[in-house]
């Protein structure tokens, strides 16, 4: 073992008869032991002094920072330190150059191995001292899903929280104090999971397996949905196409946080697919036309999206009230589009973008020309797209309706002023 480095040593959930001889042998001479209250009992020879770790990091980092160098140092770590673990913090606070971290078996790792399931296209994530609605979106979009919970988002929590922003009926494994006497392996479903009391030690993993047992729901794509799943007012009209909406989209550069403004939403495709690409920011959808509304609130609840606002009003009335927007997507103004860019320029956050989908020539002019008046940049896409279709058994492409894909950001001049 490294003289002059601090170890962060993994434990494997079968604790320290998992270690290598030589790994125990160093933990029990260390001069400084840290490590959570479980952890710290399973180690009763260490002779030097024994720290908890509980709600205490920046002093134990303030130790470390001390004793580096001076004495030997220990931080014991649940399975993969570096795996939702301790390493990352102690890391980015100290530097990486102090520490050697000795992995053990993750108790995600062996949770998986437990109920015969491979882990490799599964997405894992916790909600151990992190906000719960954060897996909302990753379990909405994925079949596969291992998650650390802890003592105040319990399963059943997790199982509610779930199921009240729409997330359906699915298995669930909760695999309870892994690698000791008490191990035992609860198999549910997500909705009895959400009155069931479970060990305070465990792993959830969520299977959708679309086997038609009675459990399955449809992972819905967070981008690109064909036009048909959505609801419309009229079939064909106030939709931006699948095509025009993943290019305005991708233009928008959204993060998972931002706040968004869809304004002249109509049937709210672009709202709906931005609220999945931002599941934890939120989407105002504004539209004037009351048929329109009656479609976004279906498609709300159609696509289960509890992040989507919708505001019954003719832009720019009600612009004003909104909080400021990291993206603005317009895609239909009503000869209003000056006001609207004059408010829209004003509120939007210091590198946010506009973008406007333009069906006409004269939209597009007052777009750009808008955009310049109010010293933002502008970029000018042309999206031209043709769909194939059948004609007998021969092949021939229908041409979509020309649209002109027009993106504004704030200009140089006025960033640096």
């Amino acid at each position: 073992m490294p003289q002059n480095k601090v170890l962060i040593i993994g434990v494997a959930p079968g604790g320290s008869s998992s270690l290598p001889l030589e790994v125990y042998r160093t933990i029990n001479e260390s001069e400084i032991v840290f490590g959570g209250h479980r952890l710290l009992h399973l180690f009763p020879a260490v002779s030097g002094e024994k720290i908890p770790i509980t709600n205490n990091l920046p002093a134990i980092a303030a130790l470390i920072t001390a004793n580096q160098g001076r004495k030997r140092m220990v931080v014991l770590a649940s399975g993969d330190p570096g795996f939702y673990g301790i390493a990352r913090y102690l890391t980015e606070k100290l530097g990486k150059d102090i520490f050697e971290i000795i992995p053990g078996v993750s108790a995600m790792q062996l949770a998986f191995a437990r109920i015969g399931e491979n882990w490799d296209d599964a997405v894992l994530t916790s909600v151990h001292s992190r906000p719960i609605e954060d897996i909302i979106s990753l379990v909405r979009s994925n079949n596969k899903v291992g998650i650390f919970t802890d003592e105040k988002n319990t399963p059943s929590r997790v199982a509610t929280i779930l199921s009240e922003h729409g997330i359906g009926n699915c298995r669930a494994y909760v695999c309870q104090n892994l690698g000791t006497e008490e191990e035992s392996i609860l198999t549910t479903d997500l909705d009895t999971l959400k009155s069931t009391e479970c060990a305070s030690l465990n792993v959830v993993i969520l299977l959708r397996d679309n086997a038609g047992t009675g459990t399955t729901t449809i992972v819905q794509p967070v981008l690109g949905n064909a036009e048909d799943c959505f609801a419309q007012p009229t079939a064909g009209q106030l939709i931006t196409k699948l095509e025009v909406r993943a290019i305005s989209l991708a233009k928008l550069l959204l993060t998972p946080s931002s706040v968004i403004w869809d304004i002249g939403a109509g049937s709210g495709a672009v709202s709906i697919e931005a609220s999945q690409l931002a599941g934890n920011g939120r989407v105002f959808a504004i539209e004037k036309n009351g048929a329109a509304v009656a479609a976004i609130n279906e498609n709300v609840r159609r696509f289960t999206r509890r992040n989507v606002m919708i505001v019954h009003a003719l832009a720019p009335d009600g612009l004003e009230e909104l909080p400021a927007p990291d993206a603005i997507f317009i895609g239909g103004s009503g000869d209003k589009m000056a006001e609207i860019l004059s408010i829209a320029c004003r509120r939007l956050k210091s590198d946010g973008r506009i973008v406007i989908n333009a069906a006409t020539l004269e939209t597009l002019d007052t777009s750009v020309a808008g955009l310049k008046t109010n010293g933002f940049d502008a970029e000018v896409v042309l999206v031209n797209v043709a769909r194939s279709t059948k004609i007998l058994d021969l092949t021939r492409f229908e041409a979509l309706n020309p649209v002109f894909v027009v993106t504004g950001w704030r200009g140089r001049e006025e960033t640096n002023a």
